[in-house]
């Protein structure tokens, strides 16, 4: 979810504002009231004109979105939304779009020590669902309802993951993304950043040893300062050696990759 001039100034501010709430369960609660005020800012395009419109008084938006969400949403979430309401923004549509993101943050920090785990999840829901063909279909067939696909990802995930994973699964269905799994890499994103790590996809033909990992970790952290993140995905087209995308970054050591570099050369 990028964004560009006095929109990214408006999502950064209310970070900071967000960076000041705390505990677990409030966390929680706040994310899901922020997914609820993104979903009806989407639903509602009138008022979210009328709300972003730089040349009305940024008081009286304050004052309608309180008027509108009052008793409705706990106090933090509409103290965020009325902040929101007052500052501008480039396009009306990155409002909820930036009240979503600060939920998936919300529902992150939730998660507390457990942040780590979390971006271990969300990795390992999408590829369940990548390799699972009957659950992808049902996920993404228009005739269910939102409510019956949320359901049937809490009886696939309840009791097995994070509580937080599951929440963020179920958001992943709202329709924001084109697909489940590119909102499930999205957050996970989220979830890394937040413990200012980067996200490393490693292909390889079979499972990484402890060892193996931790060695690749400490190099990629290295090379580009900060902490990485590893999703592992086993491939079976990569012959031996490692596939690293990070980034806009590729660091292609497969033994695929180098017959063809040799191939090239002696073409050359």
């Amino acid at each position: 979810m990028s964004m560009r001039g006095a929109s990214a100034d408006a999502l950064a501010a209310l970070s900071d504002k967000l960076d000041g709430s705390s505990g677990a369960k409030s966390l929680a609660g706040l994310g899901d009231d922020l997914f609820g005020l993104a979903a009806v800012l989407r639903a509602q395009p009138a008022v979210r004109r009328v709300v972003t419109d730089p040349s009305t008084d940024a008081a009286a938006k304050s004052g309608l979105v309180r008027q509108l969400f009052d008793g409705k949403v706990d106090a933090a979430a509409l103290d965020l939304v009325a902040d929101a309401v007052e500052r501008r923004w480039s396009s009306s549509r990155d409002l909820p779009t930036a009240l979503e993101q600060l939920g998936v943050v919300a529902v992150v920090k939730s998660a507390g020590k457990d942040a780590s785990l979390l971006a271990d999840e969300l990795f390992s829901v999408g590829q369940l669902l990548h390799n699972d063909t009957d659950l992808r279909s049902a996920l993404s067939d228009p005739a269910r309802s939102v409510d019956d696909k949320r359901a049937l990802v809490r009886n696939v995930l309840d009791g097995k993951v994070l509580p937080a994973t599951v929440r963020l699964t179920e958001q992943a269905l709202a329709g924001t993304y084109r697909t489940v799994n590119l909102g499930l890499a999205e957050y996970q994103q989220v979830a890394s950043e937040v413990q200012g790590e980067m996200v490393a996809e490693v292909r390889a033909a079979s499972t990484l040893s402890d060892k193996d990992r931790t060695r690749l970790q400490g190099a990629l952290s290295a090379q580009y300062g900060r902490p990485v993140h590893l999703n592992v995905v086993i491939d079976p087209d990569v012959i031996g050696g490692l596939r690293v995308e990070i980034g806009d970054d590729v660091i292609d050591g497969t033994v695929a990759s180098r017959l063809d570099q040799a191939r090239r050369k002696l073409a050359g």
